[in-house]
C-alpha cells in the first residue's frame, strides 16, 4: 500500500518498509544544485563532487527531526589538491563549497578518483537535533566515491545498515543529482537482539537486494517522480509508506549582521589593519561568493 506524493525535485520523500523494519530517503536536485554552483567557477569533477555532496547532505538531513536540526559534512585532507568541502542541511536550506588547489588539481585529468583529489583525508559527519543535542562522527575518507565514503560511515560509526546511490549528470550549466538511502532500523524492545549490529539479517538482506537495483538513469530520469522510483523497488512489499519531505533551497546564511558581529570581536588596531583604502572591511562569503564591505 502506498500514496502517490508525484515529487519530482527540490524536495525530499521519506519512506518506511513497516514489515522489513526498514526506512528511507529519495531526492532528485535540479535548481538547488544549479544555483549551488554557481556561485563559484568550478571545473567539470569538482561540479560533479560538489553536486554528490548535497544529494547525501539532503539525504542524511532528511533523517533529522526537529525544526533546528541540522546537518553539516565535511571532507578533508591535509595533503590533497582539495583541501576541504562542506555541505549542510538545516530544514530544507543547504549549501555547499570546495576548496581547492587549482594547479595541482589541473594535473589529475579528467575524471579523478576520490583517493586522488583528497589523498589521505577524513569524513566528519556533525547532527544537531532539535533538542540541541550534537554528536560527530569521523571516519577515514575511504572509498570509490563520497557516496561509499558515507555508507562506510554509517557502518563504522553508528554501525546501522545502510545503502546509499547517487546519480549525477553535469551538461554544460544544467546538473541533475539525485539519490537513494535505505537503512535497517534497530529493534528497540528490550531483551531482543538489535539489528542495527547484524548485516547479514534476512530482512535487510533482501531490503539491500531490491535497492541495489535502481540505475543511474532512473535516479536522474526527469519524468520518473520519486515515489516510482520506489514503488519500483519495492512493490512487492505489503505495505509502502510514503511521504513528502522538506522542499530544498539554496540558503546561504551569511549576513552583514552577522560579519560584523565576528569582526567587532578582533581589537581596533587588528581591525585597522584589515581596512582597505576608503576605510572598509570587505568580507567575503565562501559559500556564495557574496561580498560584505563593512564600516566598523
Amino acid at each position: 500500500m502506498t500514496e502517490r506524493t508525484e515529487i519530482f525535485s527540490d524536495q525530499l520523500l521519506g519512506f518506511t518498509l513497516p514489515d522489513r523494519n526498514a526506512r528511507g530517503r529519495a531526492v532528485r536536485l535540479d535548481t538547488l544544485v544549479r544555483d549551488v554552483l554557481s556561485a563559484h567557477d568550478y571545473p567539470a569533477p569538482i561540479a560533479l563532487l560538489l553536486a554528490e555532496a548535497l544529494v547525501l547532505g539532503a539525504l542524511m538531513g532528511g533523517l533529522l527531526k526537529g525544526e533546528n536540526a541540522q546537518l553539516t559534512m565535511q571532507a578533508q585532507t591535509e595533503n590533497g589538491p582539495t583541501n576541504l568541502l562542506v555541505c549542510d542541511y538545516r530544514a530544507g536550506d543547504m549549501r555547499g563549497y570546495v576548496d581547492f588547489d587549482a594547479e595541482r588539481f589541473a594535473n589529475l585529468g579528467a575524471n579523478p578518483a576520490l583517493a586522488a583529489m583528497f589523498g589521505q583525508g577524513y569524513l566528519a559527519i556533525t547532527f544537531e537535533t532539535g533538542s540541541g543535542q550534537r554528536y560527530q562522527g569521523i571516519v577515514p575518507l575511504e572509498g570509490a566515491s563520497l557516496s561509499e565514503a558515507c555508507q562506510n560511515y554509517f557502518k563504522q560509526s553508528e554501525q546501522v545498515p545502510t545503502l546509499i546511490r547517487v546519480g549525477v549528470q553535469l551538461d554544460g550549466e544544467a546538473c541533475t543529482a539525485a539519490g537513494l538511502l535505505v537503512q535497517h532500523l534497530a529493534d528497540g524492545e528490550e531483551g531482543r537482539e538489535r539489528l542495527h549490529v547484524r548485516l547479514d539479517h534476512p530482512d535487510w538482506e533482501h531490503v539491500e537486494t531490491l535497492a541495489s537495483t535502481i540505475s543511474h538513469d532512473e535516479l536522474i530520469d526527469p519524468d520518473l517522480s520519486l515515489d516510482a522510483i520506489v514503488w519500483r523497488l519495492f512493490h512487492e512489499e505489503t505495505q509502502i509508506r510514503v511521504q513528502g519531505g522538506a522542499k530544498l533551497t539554496r540558503g546561504c546564511r551569511c549576513s552583514e549582521q552577522y560579519y560584523k558581529s565576528v569582526i567587532n570581536r578582533f581589537p581596533p588596531d587588528e581591525r585597522d589593519a584589515m581596512r582597505n583604502e576608503r576605510g572598509e572591511i570587505v568580507v567575503d562569503c565562501a559559500f556564495c561568493s557574496k561580498a560584505f564591505a563593512l564600516s566598523v
